[in-house]
C-alpha cells in the first residue's frame, strides 16, 4: 500500500511538472520567460523575420558605390578609359571566380552558378567524387573494448539444490584490420580478447583470459565479382545504385564540361557586351552629328524668321525647331540609355543575336558588370577595337565536323552516354545470384593470465604463451547461397538502365542535329551580316552625297527645307545603320566560333589545373626516394571499360577522337583523309562584286587573337594584334530651355 501511494505520488509531481512547464512561452530574450495572454503569442514570434548572423565577406559599400554613376544631369566631365578587346577579356577573366552572366540568373538562382570552385567542389565531393569512391577500397580499422560487472541470482535449483548467486567480472576486446579488394573480395584480421572471473565452483581458476586472432576472406563468386563491376558501382550490393570510380570520373569530367560552358558563356557576353558599346558610342556620335546639323538649320531659320525675310516663315521655323528637339531626345537616349535587354547569349541564337540597345551609360555599366568592375568609378569605358570589314568564307564540311566534335554540350553528353552504358554493365551483375566462398583460420590461446615473460611456466599459466605454441587452431571453409526470388528489383534496374542509355543516345542525337542547325543559322548570319554591312556603306555614302547635293541646293535658294531635312534625318538613319551591320558582322563572326565550339581559341583562352602548392610536389618527392625499383604489374585489366578517348586538345584539333569512336550522327560527309586545320587555317577570304567597297580596318582577320589567363592558368605564346585607336567625336551636350536657337 504505501508502494501504491508513493508511485502515484511521483506521477502527479510529473504530471504537475508538465502543466507548469507548457503554460509560458519562451521570448526572444536569453533565459527570459512569460506567459502567454492570448492565442497570437506563438504566431507572433514564430513568424517574425530575422537576419542571418553571418560573416562579413562582400565587399563594403564604400569600395563598389564610392562613385554615383553618370547621368544627363552630370556636369563633370567624365575620363575615358580605351580598352582593346583583349584587355576586357583579360580583366573578366582575372575577376571571375563567380562565372557572371548577364541575365542575373546570380540572383534568381544562386545555387546553379558556376564559379571558380566548382571542378574543385565536384572532385571533393564526399560522397559522389573520385576520391569517395576510392575510399571504398581503403583498409579500415576498427577497435572495440566492453567491461561488465554481473551480479545475478541463477535459478539452478534442479541442479545445484537451490539458488546460487553468480558474481562476475568480464572484459572483452576486439581490433581488427580489414580490406575490400577491387575484385569485390574482403580480407579481415581480428584479435579478440576475452577475461572472465566468477565464482562458479567448478571452474579450475578463478579468473581466465582468452585470447585468439583469426583471419577471415569473403570472395563473391558472382553477383558483385570482378574488378569491371565493383569499379562501376563499387561496393554497392543494391540495384541501381552505382557509385564507383569510373561513374565518379564521369562525374567530374560532367562537372568540367560545364565549368568549360559557363566559361564559353561567359567570353561570349564580354564580346556581346563590348561591341553593344562600340555600336552605342557610334550611334551617340552619328546622333550628335544629326543633331548639331539640325541646330545649324534652326538657327538660319530662325535668323530669317526674325528679320521676316523669304525662307523663314513660321511654319518653316516651327519645322526646323522641331527637327533639332527630335534628334537631342534621340542624342540623349543614345547617351543615358534605357533599360532593355541587350545582347547575351541565348537571345535568339546561342552566341547571342545582336541588339545594339541601351545607350552609352547603360552598356558601359553592363560591360562594367560582366568583368567585375564597379557601376562606376570616375570614367567610361571606351572601346579602341574595330569590327571586321573582311569577308570570311569557312569551310562547311570543317565547321560541322569542328562543331559535331568541339561543342562542348555534346561532349558532355558523350560523358553522360558513357555513365549510362556503364550503368547497364553494372546492372546485368545483379541478375546473378549471390554465391560468396567464405574462409576463416584461427589461433587460440587460454591462461590464468595474459602475459608472462618468466621461463618454464605450467600449462596454461598465460594465454600468449598458449597462443604462440600453436595447440589450437581451427579453421573454416564455406559457402554462401543467396538467391531472392524472382530478381524483381534487379530486373527493374535493368530495364531502368536500358531506358536511361537509350534515352540519352537519343537526346546525344538529338543534340547533334541541333548543333549543326544553329552552326548553319551562325554562317548564313555572318554572310548576311557581311553583305549587309556592305549596302549599308554604299548607303551611308549615297547619303553623304545627296545631302550634300541638298544643302547646295538649299543655298542657292533651289530646294525647300524639307528637303534638307529629311537629307539630314536619312543621313543620321544611315550612319547609325552602318555601325549597327559591322557590330552585327563582329557579333556573327563570334557567333560562328561559338556555335562550332571554338569560341575559346578565337579568343586565346586556355583552360587549365592551377599551380600545385609547394607541400605537395615535396610530398610527391619524398614518396618518390622511398620507391624502389619499378617493376611490371598486371593487374588483368586489360578489357577495363574506357572512359574517355584521350586528353582533349584545346586549341588545336590535332587529337581528336575519330567521329567513328563517338557513334556521332553527321549529314555531311566528313572525309576520311581529310586533314584538321587549325580554326584560323580554315578561313578563306573571297571577293566581292560590291562597289564601291567599305574600307577594310587595318585588323581585319578573324578576330582578336588574345592571351588571356584564366585563374591560375599559364599565358600563351601568341602575338596579339594591335589594332589601331578609333578617333571618336566628343561634342558638349546641352540641352536649351527656351524656344530660342542655341548661341554659337
Amino acid at each position: 500500500m504505501q508502494h501504491l501511494q508513493l508511485r502515484n505520488l511521483l506521477v502527479g509531481s510529473l504530471v504537475c511538472l508538465a502543466m507548469a512547464m507548457s503554460v509560458g512561452c519562451r521570448s526572444r530574450g536569453k533565459g527570459v520567460f512569460r506567459a502567454c495572454t492570448s492565442d497570437d503569442c506563438y504566431h507572433t514570434q514564430a513568424s517574425e523575420i530575422e537576419y542571418p548572423q553571418v560573416s562579413q565577406c562582400s565587399a563594403t559599400c564604400d569600395e563598389w558605390a564610392a562613385a554615383e554613376p553618370l547621368t544627363l544631369t552630370s556636369t563633370s566631365d567624365p575620363e575615358y578609359w580605351d580598352v582593346p578587346l583583349e584587355q576586357v577579356v583579360q580583366l573578366a577573366l582575372a575577376q571571375s571566380k563567380v562565372l557572371r552572366d548577364l541575365g542575373g540568373a546570380v540572383l534568381r538562382n544562386p545555387s546553379s552558378t558556376q564559379t571558380f570552385w566548382n571542378p574543385a567542389l565536384q572532385e571533393t565531393d564526399p560522397r559522389f567524387g573520385i576520391e569517395a569512391a576510392l575510399s571504398a577500397f581503403d583498409a579500415q580499422f576498427s577497435t572495440s573494448v566492453f567491461g561488465e560487472k554481473n551480479d545475478k541470482a541463477l535459478n539452478n535449483e534442479f541442479f545445484g539444490g537451490g539458488t546460487r548467486i553468480l558474481q562476475q567480472d568480464a572484459f572483452v576486446s576486439q581490433t581488427q584490420f580489414a580490406k575490400r579488394a577491387v575484385t569485390g573480395s574482403e580480407f579481415m584480421l581480428r584479435h579478440n580478447l576475452e577475461y572472465d572471473a566468477n565464482n562458479a565452483p567448478s571452474n579450475q581458476f578463478p579468473s581466465a583470459w582468452n585470447v585468439n586472432i583469426e583471419s577471415e576472406f569473403r570472395h563473391p563468386l558472382l553477383q558483385g565479382s570482378g574488378m569491371l563491376f565493383n569499379r562501376i558501382a563499387g561496393p554497392s550490393e543494391t540495384p541501381g545504385v552505382y557509385g564507383g570510380v569510373l561513374i565518379a570520373r564521369v562525374n567530374t569530367d560532367v562537372g568540367l564540361a560545364d565549368f568549360e560552358l559557363a566559361v564559353c558563356d561567359l567570353v561570349s557576353n564580354i564580346e556581346n557586351s563590348y561591341w553593344d558599346l562600340y555600336y552605342a558610342y557610334r550611334d551617340l556620335d552619328a546622333k550628335i552629328t544629326a543633331r548639331n546639323a539640325a541646330l545649324d538649320t534652326w538657327r538660319r531659320v530662325h535668323a530669317l524668321f526674325e528679320a521676316g525675310r523669304r525662307g523663314g516663315e513660321a511654319e518653316k521655323e516651327a519645322q526646323a525647331r522641331e527637327q533639332f528637339f527630335r534628334f537631342q531626345e534621340e542624342v540623349q537616349n543614345a547617351l543615358s540609355g534605357r533599360l532593355v535587354d541587350g545582347t547575351r547569349t541565348g537571345n535568339g541564337s546561342s552566341g547571342g543575336t545582336f541588339r545594339g540597345a541601351g545607350g552609352v551609360h547603360v552598356t558601359e555599366r553592363r560591360l562594367r558588370r560582366i568583368i567585375g568592375l564597379p557601376p562606376s568609378d570616375g570614367r567610361l569605358l571606351r572601346p579602341t577595337d574595330q569590327p571586321l570589314a573582311a569577308p570570311i568564307k569557312f569551310d562547311w564540311c570543317e565547321v560541322t565536323r569542328e562543331a559535331v566534335l568541339r561543342r562542348v554540350e555534346l561532349r558532355r553528353q558523350r560523358f553522360e552516354t558513357r555513365r549510362r552504358e556503364l550503368e547497364l554493365i553494372a546492372s546485368k551483375n545483379h541478375l546473378l545470384p549471390s554465391l560468396d566462398a567464405v574462409g576463416r583460420y584461427r589461433w587460440r590461446g587460454f591462461g590464468r593470465s595474459l602475459l608472462d615473460n618468466s621461463s618454464n611456466n605450467p600449462r596454461f599459466d598465460n594465454a600468449y604463451e598458449d597462443l604462440t605454441s600453436g595447440d589450437f587452431q581451427e579453421w573454416q571453409l564455406g559457402l554462401e547461397l543467396n538467391v531472392p526470388i524472382g530478381y524483381r528489383r534487379a530486373f527493374a534496374a535493368n530495364r531502368h538502365a536500358k531506358m536511361q542509355l537509350t534515352r540519352a543516345r537519343a537526346i546525344l542525337r538529338e543534340q547533334e542535329h541541333h548543333v549543326l542547325h544553329e552552326v548553319a543559322d551562325a554562317v548564313a548570319e555572318m554572310d548576311r551580316a557581311y553583305q549587309v554591312s556592305q549596302t549599308s556603306f554604299n548607303r551611308l555614302d549615297a547619303a553623304r552625297q545627296q545631302l550634300a547635293a541638298v544643302e547646295a541646293a538649299f543655298e542657292a535658294d533651289k530646294a525647300p527645307l524639307d528637303l534638307l531635312l529629311d537629307g539630314q534625318r536619312r543621313l543620321a538613319d544611315a550612319d547609325s545603320r552602318h555601325f549597327r551591320a559591322l557590330a552585327e558582322y563582329a557579333i556573327a563572326v563570334k557567333n560562328v566560333h561559338f556555335a562550332k565550339g571554338t569560341l575559346l581559341d578565337y579568343d586565346g583562352v586556355f583552360l587549365s589545373e592551377g599551380a600545385w602548392p609547394c607541400q605537395a610536389h615535396q610530398d610527391a618527392a619524398q614518396l618518390e626516394s622511398r620507391r624502389g625499383r619499378p617493376k611490371r604489374l598486371n593487374y588483368s585489366s586489360a578489357h577495363a571499360p574506357q572512359v574517355s578517348c584521350g586528353t582533349y586538345e584545346q586549341l588545336t584539333n590535332e587529337g581528336l577522337p575519330p567521329a567513328e569512336r563517338l557513334e556521332i550522327l553527321t549529314p555531311v560527309d566528313l572525309g576520311a583523309n581529310s586533314a584538321e586545320p587549325s580554326p584560323k587555317d580554315s578561313l578563306m577570304h573571297s571577293e566581292t562584286d560590291i562597289t564601291p567597297q567599305a574600307p577594310a580596318h587595318d585588323n581585319a582577320g578573324d578576330g582578336p587573337d588574345t592571351s588571356v589567363a584564366l585563374f591560375e592558368v599559364a599565358m600563351l605564346g601568341t602575338e596579339a594584334i594591335q589594332p589601331q585607336g578609333v578617333q571618336w567625336t566628343e561634342h558638349a551636350l546641352s540641352t536649351p530651355t527656351s524656344s530660342e536657337p542655341l548661341a554659337e
